[in-house]
């Protein structure tokens, strides 16, 4: 079974936990074990906020937005955060944060809850995104789980 959903979000604080909480929900719905779904929410918490902070710029239709794509296909989750701001420095993206920094640990916590992360500009137009995927484990009976 697979399920994916493309949320268009307000740059605004108030956007990050409605996303979070839409991630949680499909999680606890599909069946996926909590520790999974607690992870990739971080995960997703830091790349939103990221998103509301840095992604600047104006999309199509005159509001500051950005994009947020989840997809849980068998046995993985991928998330993508894209912004319309100016998107990252080449040398930003590389560099780990300090860990008694007030700000910047975001991308490294990121790196920490997931298998895999991507982060990068849109080609073109501009903007930041990171995606990041996260192999699941299944609650025993999970309700979207097909029997093999």
């Amino acid at each position: 079974m697979s399920i994916w959903w493309s949320l268009h979000l307000r740059r605004e604080a108030a956007s990050v936990p409605l996303a979070r909480r839409l991630l949680l929900g499909t999680m606890e719905t599909a069946g996926v074990d909590p520790d999974v779904s607690y992870d990739l929410s971080v995960a997703l918490t830091e790349a939103c906020a990221n998103a509301v902070e840095h992604g600047g710029g104006t999309a199509a239709g005159g509001t500051e937005a950005y994009r947020v794509t989840a997809y849980l296909d068998g046995e993985k989750c991928r998330i993508e955060v894209a912004d319309s701001g100016p998107g990252f420095a080449r040398s930003a993206a590389a560099r780990p944060a300090r860990t008694d920094a007030e700000h910047g640990r975001g991308l490294c916590l990121i790196e920490e809850l997931a298998d895999h992360v991507h982060i990068g500009n849109k080609p073109g137009r501009g903007g930041a995104v990171v995606s990041f995927d996260k192999m699941l484990k299944w609650r025993d009976n999970a309700p979207l789980v097909t029997a093999s």
